[in-house]
Formats: structure tokens, C-alpha cells, sequence
């Protein structure tokens, strides 16, 4: 590795992989490895630093995760983060013990600005806490240099070490001069150059994928999102007309989408096949209503389809899929909780027809992913497209999926999309659709009593698409959302807007 490298310990937090995507944003290499690497390997990738992340474990609880102490020997700095945090204090000699008051959420945090760790930033703010345990003795060479009303260690630090602690999470966006604090640790304490950059990212990339795919084939599941777009320009780049991209119309797409699909990468460069599969996969979704089987069955029919057309194309070595890191930690990574299975991560069947799975865009968040589509020449109409999952409107169906509510859908969400744009906020609201739910109200149209479905809006602003906050839309543009759809759209009577934020809810409904 020509770069420096920051190694992320994952403790089975929620948040893990957020933090690697923090660091990279400062312009630092990283990778997240599990918290039991052997302490050789370690040593043996020389990193610059080390984070310790959070997880849902207490320190004491008999099967904690935990590591070999002598990690603090190496002389690399370390971090440690919230369980972290606690895990260092106890493996170095400190205590841990259950807190009197527990805090979650934003907490007013005051800091000692002395300490490298808040550098430059100011004396008081918000942090987002998640403990019910807390640092009630240091380790001896250890000082506190943050505390809040109930935390009296929310920070500690060994200079002499180069050993720091935070028992909040500076990764997430509601902690104020979160991305700051872990700059301060990566320039300050580590000594980091920046040297990574989305460029090189890209290079290293193609170099990898040419070398994994030699003379092979590969078969890419390219839907027209943003992910699969920047995914098949990226391989394409790697390994040429070695590359075929499949466009499965399952039948769940937005409106006019797989027009549009075929129209941006047909008849190019690019080996491109659109397969209409819509009878096949609202054939096998019939009658289904739970949301996780939904994600299976379109998995499986992804995959199926896939090997069917690999088999009339010839020989076929590898599936690409445009699989980014939001997937693969909601789907459950290491210790993490499954939140949801993605189809191309979690619902993925346990046979597949292929020699290796490619998936260049695993460790990038979708902020990430733009960049580099930037990078790669894509034009700004793919590269800020809208995000779709790839059960497409399958998820946004709450109940069992019909003909009748996907049309309802499709037009509802065109009109929504459709005044979101023309009020120019595009481009300030990173995700916005329409959810057609299973509910049915009463309501008056000429005079009549009608009996019709109700259509939730959801709107988010977020960086990282693992934090995202409801996005503050003018009641006006609502307005006009709301009267176009009564009026154009039939069989909808009510329309509420969604004001959960990511946590607790998801951006999607399923």
C-alpha cells in the first residue's frame, strides 16, 4: 500500500463503517477489519493510527469483544470510540461502571481546547451520546478533557501515548465539529499527509479489477441508478467489451424509467441487454406481503435471471453489482444487527452460477460514489439521479404489490419528483419519493364519500445515507404536490407527509 492507513477495529456498532467513511473524507486511507485480527497482521500493515468504533456490548458482560492489550505497545495512536472508549480504560487499568443517568442523543459536552483532540474548535457543543455505562476511574497517565453533567470522562487522553478516548460519537452528523475532532486525532496525533483521493481511488480500482478479472467475463446487473451506472463505468474502464450490462425491467420501476434506462446506455460502447422479466417477478411477489421475503424472492429472481442470460451469451465468469457500504452494514456486517437484507447483499440466494461477485463500490457511501462517477466522466443527469433501491417499487408497496397500486404509485411519485424540480430543490433534498401504504380512508370528492388508499411522501437530507435527517419542504410545494395527485391520480383520497428522521426510521418504508 503506496498510502498511509488508518485501521478501523469493528466492535459491532451500527455506525462502524460510518466512521471509516469520516476518515476517508479527510483525505486518509482506511479499512474497517474486524476487532479480533490477529495483533501480527496489525503490526504488519503499519498504520498510521488505529479507532477503536462503538458497539452494542457492556465491558463487563462475560463475551465482550475485546483485544490483546498490547495493542497499546506498538506506539500507533489510537482512538477509541464510545465501547471503544470504555474498553480502552478497562484493558489499560481504569473502571468502568454502570451510569446513574443514562445519556442518549445530543448532549451539551464541554472540552479542554489544550488537547490536540480539539484543537481550534470551541469549548462547549453538542454531542451525540449512546451509553449506559460509563469511565468512573482513569488509567493511570490518562486525564479527562471533555465531561457533561452526567459523564465526568465524555473524553480522556494519554499524550505520552498517543492513546485518546471519546465516549460520544464524533461520526455522526448531530455531534457539532464531529469530522473536526477526528481530523485533529488523523493530523494532529497520527501525523496523516492526506494523500487519498477519489482519483487514486479510482485507479487503484481499475488496476484491482483488471488483475481479478484477467481474460473472464463479467456480467453487471445495471438498473440506471446512480450506484450501477457508476459501477459499469468503472469496469468498463477495467476490462472493456469483457463487460456485458443486463437491465432486468422487473416491472417495479418508476415511471417511463425503463425508457430512460435504455435510451442512457443502449446503443453506446457498452454491451447492453434489457430483459423484460415484469410478468416473472410480480408473478412470484403475488400474495406477499412482509417486507424481508419481498427482498429474498427479488434477489433470487436477480440471480436467476442473470445465470439464464449468462448461459445464452457464453461463458460467463463474473457478477458486478453496484453493492455500496449503507447496503452492507444495514444487511448486517461482523457483529452488527441486520436492519434489512439489500438484494445484493443479504438476499442474495446461497448458490450462484459464478465464479466471484465484484463489487467496486462496496466501500464508498453514496456521496462517495458521485464523486467518483464525477471522476470517471459520467455526466451530471446519471451521477445525481435519484437514489432506487433495486426492489425498486416493490418496497415502496406497503402490503401485497398489484398492478392497481403500482400505476397509482408511478404516477403519485412522477408528481412528486416531477414539483420537487421545478421548485429547484433537486439538488438541497438528497432523496424524495412517494409510498402508496395498505391504509384506506374515508374521503369527499363532488359531493360523494369515497373509500381511497393514503399516499406518504418522504423527503431526507443526509452526507452519508446512514444518518439522515426529514427534509424541510415548503408547505407551498407540498401544496402543489398534494392537489396535483388528488386531482390527477385516482384512487388516492389522503396524503400525509413523513417527519421521522434516520434514526429511528429508515429512509425507506421496507
Amino acid at each position: 500500500m503506496e498510502h498511509q492507513l488508518v485501521l478501523v477495529l469493528d466492535f459491532g456498532g451500527q455506525y462502524n463503517q460510518l466512521i471509516a467513511r469520516r476518515v476517508r473524507e479527510c483525505s486518509v486511507y482506511c479499512e474497517v477489519i474486524p476487532y479480533h485480527t490477529p495483533l501480527h497482521e496489525i503490526e504488519r500493515r503499519a498504520p498510521i493510527g488505529i479507532i477503536f468504533t462503538g458497539g452494542p456490548n457492556s465491558v463487563f458482560a462475560g463475551e465482550a469483544p475485546s483485544v490483546d492489550p498490547k495493542i497499546f505497545e506498538l506506539g500507533i495512536p489510537v482512538l477509541g470510540l464510545c465501547y471503544g472508549c470504555q474498553l480502552m480504560a478497562q484493558l489499560l487499568g481504569g473502571s468502568v461502571c454502570s451510569a446513574e443517568v443514562k445519556e442518549f442523543g445530543k448532549t451539551e459536552t464541554q472540552f479542554d481546547f489544550q488537547s490536540p483532540l480539539f484543537k481550534g474548535l470551541p469549548v462547549s457543543g453538542i454531542t451525540w451520546m449512546s451509553h449506559n455505562d460509563y469511565i468512573d476511574r482513569l488509567p493511570a497517565g490518562f486525564q479527562s478533557v471533555a465531561h457533561t453533567k452526567g459523564c465526568p470522562v465524555a473524553a480522556m487522553e494519554c499524550k505520552e501515548r498517543r492513546l485518546y478516548g471519546m465516549q460520544y460519537h464524533p461520526e455522526v452528523n448531530h455531534t457539532e465539529n464531529g469530522v473536526a475532532m477526528l481530523r485533529n486525532f488523523l493530523y494532529e496525533v497520527c501525523g496523516a499527509k492526506g494523500d487519498w483521493t477519489m482519483g487514486d481511488y479510482a485507479k487503484r480500482s481499475i488496476e484491482t479489477i483488471r488483475a481479478q478479472v484477467g481474460d473472464g467475463r463479467v456480467l453487471l446487473a445495471l438498473s440506471g441508478g446512480v450506484d450501477s451506472s457508476v459501477a459499469a463505468a468503472l469496469i468498463s474502464k477495467a476490462v472493456g467489451n469483457q463487460l456485458t450490462c443486463i437491465f432486468v425491467d422487473h416491472g417495479l420501476m418508476r415511471k417511463n424509467e425503463g425508457d430512460e434506462v435504455e435510451a442512457a446506455f443502449g446503443g453506446g460502447d457498452l454491451n447492453f441487454i434489457r430483459i423484460n422479466a415484469r410478468d416473472r417477478f410480480l408473478g412470484k411477489l403475488a400474495g406477499v406481503e412482509e417486507p424481508e421475503r419481498k427482498r429474498k424472492i427479488i434477489g433470487e429472481e436477480f440471480i436467476r435471471v442473470f445465470e439464464e442470460e449468462a448461459k445464452k451469451i457464453g461463458a460467463v465468469d463474473f457478477l458486478a453489482q453496484g453493492t455500496i457500504y449503507p447496503d452492507v452494514i444495514e444487511s448486517g456486517t461482523g457483529d452488527a444487527a441486520v436492519i434489512k437484507s439489500h438484494h445484493n447483499v443479504g438476499g442474495l440466494p446461497d448458490y450462484v452460477d459464478f465464479k466471484e461477485i465484484i463489487e467496486p463500490l462496496r466501500l464508498l457511501f453514496k456521496d462517495e460514489v458521485r464523486r467518483l462517477g464525477l471522476e470517471l466522466g459520467l455526466p451530471d443527469y446519471l451521477v445525481w439521479r435519484q437514489p432506487f433501491p433495486g426492489p425498486g417499487l416493490a418496497i415502496r408497496v406497503i402490503g401485497e404489490i398489484t398492478e392497481e397500486k403500482l400505476e397509482i404509485l408511478r404516477d403519485a411519485d412522477f408528481i412528486f419528483r416531477e414539483e420537487i424540480a421545478k421548485a429547484g430543490l433537486d439538488r438541497d433534498i438528497h432523496q424524495y419519493f412517494a409510498v402508496i401504504t395498505n391504509m384506506r380512508s374515508v374521503g369527499v370528492m363532488g359531493d360523494g364519500r369515497t373509500y381511497d388508499y393514503t399516499l406518504a411522501l418522504r423527503g431526507v437530507t443526509t452526507t452519508d445515507f446512514m444518518t439522515a435527517d426529514w427534509a424541510r419542504i415548503p408547505y407551498e410545494v407540498l401544496d402543489r404536490v398534494s392537489v396535483r395527485i388528488i386531482n390527477e391520480v385516482r384512487h388516492i383520497n389522503r396524503i400525509v407527509y413523513d417527519i421521522t428522521s434516520k434514526p429511528p426510521a429508515t429512509i425507506e418504508w421496507e
